[in-house]
């Protein structure tokens, strides 16, 4: 069983409807217990990394996520889930997050260009995927596939090893993340079409 980490700041239904599309079973809980319990766990997130993180805590499953890292379950952290996992973010004054990926959360700078055009903050939209290294989540995915983005916010990891994917934006940023049991994406995978739901059901089939 797929548990999709219910926590108020998520597009929980649409991860969820991912999963279903390649036959996984996957559930939206907002109880600690039932995360403890599953197989294979989801963060996703969508908001600000302070309120994420907030809300987290609160509705206590900041313990139930470490528990489920450390004892190598497959994880999937998506777009603000990937961030959470890091040390600290920059958004909005200086906010701790889960620390289990040493980093930092930084925002996109103001002045990006390309080509003397003025990119716009947030990226939204497609853009490429260039591997560094691949991951079981990412087996079928081929270099330059686009994905799709929506963020001001990107991961800087203090370890460059566990950069699975780059992409470019005015700045070459870490898209995605792999350690030991832990995938992440900036992307959406659920809103990556045939990519991303080919990376969902390499998620649903990992031990």
């Amino acid at each position: 069983m797929i548990a999709i980490i219910d926590y108020g700041m998520g597009n929980l239904r649409s991860v969820q409807k991912g999963f279903e599309k390649i036959g996984a079973e996957a559930i939206v809980t907002a109880d600690p217990q039932v995360v403890l319990q599953a197989a294979k766990v989801v963060l996703p997130g969508v908001g600000a990394f302070r309120d994420c993180m907030r809300n987290l805590e609160q509705a206590g499953f900041v313990e139930p996520i470490l528990k489920v890292i450390g004892e190598g379950r497959p994880f999937l952290g998506i777009c603000v889930g990937m961030q959470l996992l890091f040390s600290d973010s920059v958004e909005f004054g200086l906010y701790q997050g889960l620390n289990v990926i040493p980093g930092h959360v930084l925002r996109f700078p103001e002045d990006m260009q390309v080509a003397a055009e003025a990119l716009k903050v947030p990226q939204m939209g497609w853009n490429q995927l260039h591997f560094h290294r691949h991951p079981p989540a990412f087996e079928g995915i081929a270099d330059d596939s686009n994905v799709y983005f929506v963020h001001s916010y990107y991961v800087k990891p203090d370890n460059d090893d566990v950069i699975a994917t780059t992409t470019d934006y005015g700045i070459e940023f870490c898209s995605s993340i792999w350690k030991d049991n832990i995938v992440a994406t900036q992307f959406h995978p659920e809103k990556s079409q045939d990519v991303g739901l080919r990376i969902l059901k390499n998620f649903a089939e990992m031990k």
